[in-house]
């Protein structure tokens, strides 16, 4: 079997999960750390004629992460392609074993159990608390509804203001999103790679969180620790 991988998160489940699996991966793909594969450009932007020339048998994409345009070139090239819709948690699991198996994998990873075990428990906030959750400025942008990131935070006791929003990812002006008030903004470093230095300052007055990225928004191993890395980082910026 011979896969390549156009979204980091099932990147890292595939390669710690099926070892030798991966042909190809993205640019953007950090994990595991010495992770040596041909690299096939960007998530948006990957490389057509670099991805035909490892000749996969399967590629791996999410519909959110991906363009329906770069997929479709793909599959007219006769590549068979599995994409993956993300939306929550519990879906997550689903579609990671759904990759999984596709992908080689002989049995189910101890990794997934673990990480399906630490979700039925995680620790809640309490009182539960409302947040507002930039994911890029200029322009600001926000987690709206429906999105893998806030349903990990609403299952960790966060709700986020912009939940009901018609959009996924709004555009909000930042004097709107101070107004709203919220107990703590959560400032994740990707998309956008908020810092101590790029973010809190324009939330003058209110709690920042500064969380990983990578357990807020990816689908793999980080799900194991998920739950205690982020509740650590916000019951510290709520202290």
């Amino acid at each position: 079997m011979r896969v390549v991988s156009l979204v980091p998160s099932l990147t890292e489940a595939v390669a710690v999960s099926v070892p030798g699996a991966l042909a190809g991966a993205t640019d953007w793909c950090t994990r595991p750390a010495d992770l040596d594969v041909i690299r096939v450009g960007g998530t948006k932007n990957p490389k057509a004629e670099r991805i035909l020339a490892l000749a996969p048998d399967l590629v791996i994409a999410n519909e959110e992460e991906n363009r329906a345009p770069d997929l479709d070139a793909l599959r007219a090239a006769g590549v068979e392609v599995l994409v993956t819709e993300v939306r929550d948690v519990p879906q997550a699991f689903r579609e990671l074993a759904r990759v999984l198996d596709a992908c080689g994998a002989g049995s189910r990873p101890r990794w997934l159990d673990e990480a399906e075990a630490a979700w039925s428990r995680p620790p809640v906030l309490d009182p539960r608390t409302t947040a507002v959750v930039p994911i890029w400025r200029r322009p600001w942008m926000v987690l709206g509804r429906d999105t893998f990131a806030g349903d990990v935070l609403a299952r960790l006791g966060v709700d986020h203001l912009y939940a009901g929003h018609a959009d996924r990812y709004p555009r909000i002006p930042l004097e709107d999103l101070r107004a709203a008030a919220p107990d703590v903004v959560v400032l994740p470093d990707e998309p956008y790679r908020f810092t101590a230095d790029d973010g809190p300052e324009a939330f003058a007055g209110l709690s920042c969180a500064l969380v990983s990225g990578r357990h807020l928004t990816w689908y793999g191993p980080s799900l194991v620790e998920a739950p205690r890395v982020l509740g650590e980082a916000l019951r510290a910026a709520l202290r």
